[in-house]
């Protein structure tokens, strides 16, 4: 089947500061992981801790913040996970989402999605 990956760049909340990162996308991960030194260094703050269940079952708590991903030219502010050594880093589906972006089963490459209102 193979993974998706993404190249993105992930700037301080006040845009001062960036780095481009090549990120797995995980459509099962709601939230975008980072490693917690690369977050540290552009200045992305703590807005405390949530616990996650990771794909083998096991619950862990993480610092969490929020930062401003792009990606081909469009930026969104997303919630970011500080990732942990031996934690893996994706982009999660609430950045995919505020970029408005879908995995193409075909082509395996990100693509703007079309989103619906039904009122």
């Amino acid at each position: 089947m193979g993974h998706t990956y993404a190249r993105v760049k992930i700037y301080s909340e006040d845009s001062s500061r960036s780095r481009e990162l090549e990120l797995m996308v995980d459509a099962g991960s709601t939230y975008t992981w980072v490693r917690e030194e690369i977050l540290n260094e552009l200045g992305i703050g703590s807005k405390g801790t949530r616990r996650s269940m990771l794909g083998d079952g096991r619950t862990v708590e993480r610092v969490w913040g929020e930062a401003v991903v792009e990606y081909d030219g469009e930026k969104a502010t997303t919630v970011v996970v500080f990732a942990e050594r031996g934690d893996a880093q994706v982009l999660g589906v609430h950045a995919l989402e505020s970029l408005m972006l879908e995995v193409d089963p075909v082509t395996k490459r990100l693509k703007k999605a079309e989103y619906m209102l039904f009122i």
